[in-house]
């Protein structure tokens, strides 16, 4: 007998006895009551909120594992990119990578921007960073690559006046499907609201494999979209297709550096089943 059907069982001989024998199928069908045996989801806390165990750094330019002015760190129990130490952006674009692959999963994480930009950063890189998927490997990179290949989930604050969405697409040196049609665009926006000021905002993204990715704003869907791919025409994706194979199955997580402050928090991941 299962755990389920013994504790129902028993639950519906003890209100028998009292004479309610109509209440439990009733706290049943209202939900007040649940007799499942099954485990809740276990999600995995990438970031521990002390120190940047389990992550390397790469800053375009420097070799993996330099941070230079300190632009990735730990404080006040948060994963900040900050450019504090760094008198001008000289196209230190950078990533820090958790050290471990994921293919079938749930990542979740809030994300704020605040501050100023640092001096000498890209305008379209104001208030902006993303969380880049199905990564290759950190060691896989060129010392002066500014971006993984990768699908990148992109953060993107609004100025205070004009409408901007975030949990938007971009694609360095991949490409999608959206419905029957290959989208080589770099960048294609999503449904979301705009973020102005230093608000926090909760992302999650479901990815399942080489098949469908699906970004959520606040638990609201704003952006999916298919078969994720290499972009042969892209030197970096073009080194890393083995036997000529473009479908991306899986891949590191990281977050990004573009030249404006931006913490981190609540970093994690429930791996799904294939």
């Amino acid at each position: 007998m299962s755990i389920k059907n013994d504790l129902t069982g028993r639950l519906k001989l003890h209100f028998n006895r009292l004479g309610c024998r109509w209440l439990l199928p009733v706290m049943i069908a209202a939900g007040l009551f649940n007799c499942s045996a099954e485990p809740e989801e276990k999600w995995i806390d990438l970031f521990n909120g002390e120190n940047l165990d389990g992550w390397v750094v790469k800053i375009a330019g420097h070799e993996l594992g330099q941070n230079p002015g300190n632009i990735f760190r730990v404080e006040d129990g948060l994963l900040k990119v900050s450019y504090d130490h760094v008198e001008k952006f000289d196209n230190t674009f950078g990533h820090i990578f958790y050290d471990q692959s994921f293919s079938h999963y749930v990542l979740k994480l809030d994300y704020r921007f605040v501050g100023e930009q640092c001096p000498g950063g890209p305008e379209w890189a104001f208030r902006n960073s993303g969380a880049m998927l199905h990564c290759q490997t950190p060691q896989s990179m060129a010392v002066d690559q500014n971006f993984p290949v990768c699908i990148e989930v992109q953060f993107l604050g609004g100025n205070g006046v004009d409408p901007r969405s975030t949990a938007n697409l971009c694609t360095p040196g991949t490409h999608v499907m959206m419905g029957d049609s290959l989208v080589t665009r770099h960048c294609i926006n999503s449904s979301s609201e705009t973020y102005h000021g230093d608000q926090w905002v909760s992302v999650q993204v479901e990815v399942h494999g080489d098949s469908l990715i699906r970004h959520l704003v606040n638990g609201q869907r704003v952006l999916e979209y298919t078969r994720p791919q290499l972009d042969e025409n892209d030197a970096h994706a073009a080194a890393l297709m083995a036997g000529g194979d473009k479908r991306v199955r899986q891949g590191y997580i990281s977050l990004q550096a573009e030249s404006h402050e931006v913490h981190f928090r609540n970093i994690q991941v429930r791996v799904l089943e294939p």
